[in-house]
């Protein structure tokens, strides 16, 4: 039973007195989930339900129905998952709000995570910024299978002037949860960033987004 555990390694004691950052995904879990099951103490049920699904973000993914037909869980606990992935999205987007500006990049790729990284198929999308790199909005433009979308310049185009945009980065997601860039993510990234200069709109960025990981060709020289 999780009470015969010293207290210190108990996963509400452990996030007060070491912080959040400090617990495993299986503790984290525990946490939301509040309680096990018969026989079952809750961090023991929060990891064979990481090791039944995969990661915390499959059981975020997951939908109603097979979430619930796993021991333990019930259509309360999925409600409450949700409302608790929109809460953390709605904090992200928050901090990068209307008219703010881009501190840093470990700030965008954040909220690009929260945007994106449930996405269960290719999305690409665009933050639109003004001469001063404030917040103009964020928009998912083109949607796509599950290996790729299909990106017209012309659209990109013309969604910039439309917003008044001086510059804008670029991102989409990469469902397969690898967050390398293909030839293809390359290529439409010099197709963009060419079309966009005939009309004085600079690309800053294309961010890849894989889950939790990211990967900025700007940053990888690739642009």
């Amino acid at each position: 039973m999780l009470k015969d555990w010293p207290i210190q390694e108990r996963p509400r004691e452990k996030l007060l007195n070491k912080g959040a950052h400090s617990l495993s995904d299986a503790e984290l879990l525990a946490i939301f989930l509040r309680t096990g099951v018969k026989g079952i103490n809750v961090v023991d049920l929060s990891r064979q339900l990481l090791k039944h699904f995969g990661s915390l973000h499959e059981v975020f993914s997951v939908d109603c129905e097979i979430f619930c037909q796993q021991y333990g869980l019930g259509k309360a606990k999925y409600v409450q998952l949700q409302a608790c992935l929109e809460m953390s999205r709605r904090y992200l987007a928050a901090k990068l709000t209307k008219g703010d500006s881009l501190t840093s990049s470990s700030q965008t790729k954040d909220y690009l995570i929260s945007e994106l990284k449930h996405e269960a198929h290719e999305v690409f999308a665009i933050l639109f910024l003004d001469n001063q790199h404030n917040i103009i909005c964020f928009k998912k433009l083109f949607f796509g299978t599950i290996d790729a979308a299909t990106v017209y310049p012309r659209v990109v185009v013309e969604t910039a002037l439309r917003f008044k945009a001086a510059a804008i980065i670029l991102s989409h997601n990469h469902p397969s949860g690898i967050a390398e860039p293909s030839l293809a993510d390359k290529q439409i990234t010099q197709r963009l960033v060419k079309a966009l200069a005939l009309v004085d709109i600079r690309v800053l960025d294309h961010i890849i987004i894989a889950g939790h990981l990211t990967c900025s060709l700007a940053e990888r020289g690739d642009m």
